[in-house]
């Protein structure tokens, strides 16, 4: 069976923005935006009354938009078993996202039953699914619900943490530094990467407090995170650092990519670069990085 950690192509996704769908000023402010991905909200962020205008609203906007931005384009639905979730689905056709979020996803059925919807619907080849974690029963399905991601075309490629929704459920503290919380996320991130998914930390509420996003975001991309999911574009720049390459880490991973190319090395799978010995995994560490780096440069010509 194929482990391998990263099968799917690699994507950008440092700053995920979500934009509820009903909010007209806020779907024509999102073309202009530097972040990696947007999240057209249909479910938390929508009156239940609003529901059929964020839908029209949403349509409309799809057929303006831009698809050679290099952003991705996300549609969150509402779960399949209330009312608005199947009228979701036929807007995501009429749409055609990039990919589908599914909300409080809490069993691998869930995520089978839209991917195979889109199969007879006839959208084999896209859009992609996307799951939030973001519910108790969540958390103890995680290995099952990531082994979609390499099965069914590899149709599920993210998890999204949702937190609010966890913390409402369990109980689990707001707490600076999400002590109680940190086992949980690291629990999401190991179950996304033994399936080779990516993997999106939660929103950070209070997007007038500059100094603990940039906390918050550093302490995800130590656990191993992808990006941020956010709720206000203020937060985008930071996020895009956070989850980015410096300039050390590009020169170093330059580094190590040039000496096992070095004809001396052929073969060889550790080397000694200044003193420190490198193993063969690092140069595909590296080389991924740099791939990142180059995915990077080319956003910035798009923007």
């Amino acid at each position: 069976m194929n482990r391998t950690p990263h099968h799917h192509p690699l994507r950008l996704r440092r700053s995920v923005l979500s934009v509820p769908a009903a909010n007209g000023r806020a779907l024509a402010k999102s073309r202009t935006l530097d972040c990696d991905a947007i999240i057209f909200d249909l479910e938390d962020s929508v009156l239940p009354e609003k529901k059929a205008e964020a839908r029209a609203a949403l349509v409309s906007h799809f057929t303006a938009l831009d698809r050679t931005s290099g952003r991705e384009h996300v549609i969150r639905i509402n779960p399949l078993e209330g009312p608005d979730g199947a009228l979701d689905l036929e807007t995501v056709l009429a749409c055609m996202p990039d990919a589908v979020l599914l909300p409080k996803v809490s069993e691998p059925q869930e995520v089978l039953t839209v991917a195979d919807w889109l199969s007879e619907a006839g959208a084999d080849d896209g859009p992609r699914l996307w799951a939030m974690i973001e519910t108790a029963a969540s958390l103890l399905n995680l290995a099952a619900i990531a082994e979609i991601g390499r099965t069914h075309g590899g149709r599920l490629d993210c998890f999204v943490v949702g937190l609010n929704d966890l913390r409402k459920e369990t109980g689990i503290a707001d707490m600076a530094g999400r002590p109680f919380l940190v086992p949980l996320l690291l629990q999401v991130v190991v179950a996304a990467r033994a399936s080779g998914l990516d993997v999106v930390d939660a929103v950070f509420n209070d997007f007038s407090d500059e100094d603990a996003f940039e906390a918050e975001c550093r302490q995800a991309r130590q656990m191993g995170f992808d990006g941020k999911m956010l709720i206000h574009p203020v937060q985008i720049e930071a996020a895009n650092a956070a989850f980015g390459v410096t300039e050390a880490e590009a020169a170093e991973a330059l580094a190590i990519v040039a000496a096992f190319a070095a004809p001396d090395n052929a073969g060889k799978a550790v080397v000694n670069i200044a003193g420190r010995m490198v193993e063969k995994l690092h140069a595909d560490q590296a080389g991924r990085l740099l791939a990142k780096v180059d995915l990077i440069n080319e956003r910035k010509t798009k923007t």
